[in-house]
């Protein structure tokens, strides 16, 4: 008897394997492979959490009309046009699924975050991946790789993993040389981190006569909520329509729609996160360059570190890191096999991983 058969491009994904959370005989390791927040949580949100025990009976608001208005106003948007999801990634999904099928084609940058790859297959579409210059989005490759096939363009700005970005002029460019058809969407994940001048997160571009580009947001990162899965999009309202006829009518749970509000509302924890953050990423940067390994300019909670040796030396640091009982992140599946991701982690944390890596510099020089 013939077995049921998927859809093509199904069987060519290879699953998204998250960052590790455990090293045998080590009860609590130093998890730094998942770009969480150094500082965790807001106390607001968690108690606010909690005060939705006694309500998990009931059914959340499918609307998550108060998270939208607190969003909106947090960020001075349009509430209507906001979508929640269960983390950007189940927002990402939809826009594929909901513009890119069979023979069409998604594209990114060459390092871009793995989800939009697996969306795609997961579509039947073709991922396209377009050259970087310096770990960085080329908006000219980007811009030659776009053909009548092109349903969607993913931007990770910044990027995950590489922590690099393009400043808004050179966002706002490539989003002026798609087609009208095409929707462009922005990453911006890592938004809150950044405090240069020159970015921007995307939202005017949301507000474009043409109506194709999407902002997708999430509370994973400074917000500490990642165990919550609440992500966000601002989008024009035609997707924002598109976009709520496909995704689950209780997609963000009751609670978790309260944590969100009440993070947003802690201003106070948030800029403390960004502090911390704008204080140990250059001083994390500087120590382990000082190793000799290379670490690439990051404006994210995270950096890449490349070692000279290549795969076999970003193996063995692994290795001997878990050892040590500290996790990063292998980058092979990213095409970086010579590198590891660090989270930028509280300064235990970030002590330890910094001496852990100059004794391995020190034994494996």
């Amino acid at each position: 008897m013939k077995s049921p058969t998927p859809r093509p491009g199904i069987m060519d994904i290879a699953p998204y394997v998250p960052g590790e959370t455990a090293i045998a005989g080590i009860a609590e390791p130093t998890k730094l492979s998942s770009n969480e927040s150094a500082i965790g949580p807001s106390p607001k949100a968690m108690k606010a959490y909690e005060v939705e025990a006694k309500q998990l009976h009931r059914y959340p608001d499918g609307g998550a009309t108060k998270l939208r208005a607190a969003l909106g106003k947090h960020f001075g948007l349009d509430p209507a046009r906001i979508v929640c999801g269960a983390g950007s990634d189940e927002l990402i999904g939809l826009l594929v699924k909901a513009y890119a099928g069979p023979g069409d084609e998604v594209l990114f940058s060459q390092h871009g975050f793995l989800m939009y790859r697996l969306a795609a297959l997961g579509a039947g579409a073709i991922p396209v991946t377009a050259p970087e210059k310096n770990l960085t989005a080329d908006v000219d490759a980007l811009i030659a790789r776009v053909t009548p096939r092109t349903k969607i363009v993913f931007l990770a700005n910044p990027n995950n993993p590489t922590g690099t970005m393009l400043p808004a002029s050179e966002v706002k460019r490539l989003h002026r040389a798609l087609p009208a058809h095409v929707i462009f969407a922005i990453d911006a994940a890592y938004a809150e981190y950044v405090v240069r001048n020159d970015y921007s997160a995307g939202a005017e571009l949301v507000d474009d006569p043409r109506g194709n580009a999407v902002m997708l947001r999430t509370f994973s990162k400074i917000f500490g909520l990642a165990a919550l899965r609440l992500g966000w999009a601002y989008c024009p309202p035609g997707i924002a329509d598109v976009l709520n006829r496909l995704r689950g009518p209780f997609n963000v749970g009751l609670p978790t729609q309260a944590a969100g509000i009440a993070a947003l509302a802690d201003v106070a924890h948030t800029d403390a996160a960004r502090s911390h953050n704008d204080v140990w990423r250059p001083r994390v940067e500087q120590e382990i360059g000082a190793l000799g390994f290379t670490v690439v300019p990051s404006v994210g909670n995270f950096v890449l570190i490349r070692f000279p040796k290549g795969a076999a030396q970003a193996k063995a640091a692994d290795e001997h890191l878990k050892k040590a009982g500290i996790i990063l992140r292998g980058m092979a599946a990213y095409g970086l096999p010579d590198s590891l991701r660090m989270t930028i982690g509280d300064e235990t944390e970030n002590r330890a991983t910094i001496a852990a890596l100059a004794a391995f510099a020190k034994s494996h020089g």
